[in-house]
């Protein structure tokens, strides 16, 4: 499995600092890509689906990055029902 690394950076007061975090791209068994969110411990957060163009899988990190920001939270868990 061919892996690619995109360190994410975060620019404070001049610094450029490493974050904890980091996109992985993978080439998988079919030929298309897919893309992993892991922490700084390598634990994996969150796995794309396959992506048929390396453009595409460059699309969903920058969609990652600018929705994980200022997503809402919305639990969708069913309300246990009364007997």
């Amino acid at each position: 499995m061919q892996t690619v690394q995109l360190h994410m950076q975060r620019r404070i007061t001049g610094e450029v600092r490493q974050m904890a975090g980091k996109f992985e791209i993978h080439r998988v068994s079919n030929g298309c890509y897919r893309l992993r969110l892991t922490d700084s411990h390598g634990n994996t957060i969150a796995v794309s689906p396959d992506y048929k163009h390396l453009s595409a899988v460059k699309e969903g990190i920058k969609a990652l990055r600018e929705n994980a920001a200022t997503g809402i939270v919305v639990d969708l868990r069913q309300p246990p029902q009364a007997s």
